[in-house]
């Protein structure tokens, strides 16, 4: 004998194909919903970052004389070579994490979202002694999806004036001559 029993059998190639097709419908039902998830996630944490940049720009802007870092890596950095805020202690605290404001280089890609610092006007007279040579009157933050559609839909940006907006096809909301942004147009839609 073979080892079965008359009266048991496995399964038919029918029914495999029934449970085949059924884990199949529910996958074409699962996926779309789960990258809508992904894709809601990617955008809440990219505002939340541009807001965790504004919170940290006044709070430079109130150590640094009243102007703005010129870089990100002043927020992560800011006792840097004199060039963030003079006299420093550099075992005081950060303004922002070096996630969000690399100590060298442009932003990298986070959260399914590339980012770009554009620095504002450089002010004509600073007093060098509260002020970092660093420093500026204005900046934007912005960011867009890496892959439109995929890992974000809206672009996003944030400016000294602490206007966060959204663009809905996903490109970088416009600045004006201010360095700020540009809330007069239509692809800069006011969030906060």
């Amino acid at each position: 004998m073979n080892g079965l029993k008359q009266n048991e059998r496995g399964f038919t190639l029918i029914e495999l194909l029934i449970v085949v097709a059924i884990i199949g419908i529910i996958a074409a039902i699962a996926i779309p919903s789960l990258l809508r998830a992904r894709v809601s996630a990617n955008e809440a944490a990219t505002i939340g970052d541009i807001r965790t940049v504004i919170s940290s720009q006044a709070a430079f802007q109130s150590a640094n004389g009243g102007w703005y870092a010129g870089s990100l890596s002043c927020l992560s950095n800011p006792s840097a070579s004199g060039t963030c805020i003079p006299s420093y202690p550099s075992s005081a605290p950060t303004f922002l994490d070096p996630a969000i404001a690399p100590l060298a280089g442009a932003p990298a890609p986070k959260s399914g979202y590339n980012r770009q610092f554009l620095p504002g006007n450089t002010p004509a007279q600073i007093n060098t002694n509260v002020t970092g040579a660093n420093s500026v009157a204005g900046y934007v933050y912005r960011a867009t999806p890496v892959t439109q559609g995929q890992t974000g839909v809206r672009g996003f940006g944030g400016d000294a004036s602490g206007v966060l907006c959204f663009s809905a096809n996903g490109t970088a909301p416009p600045t004006n001559a201010q360095s700020l942004l540009d809330t007069t147009q239509p692809t800069c839609n006011i969030l906060s």
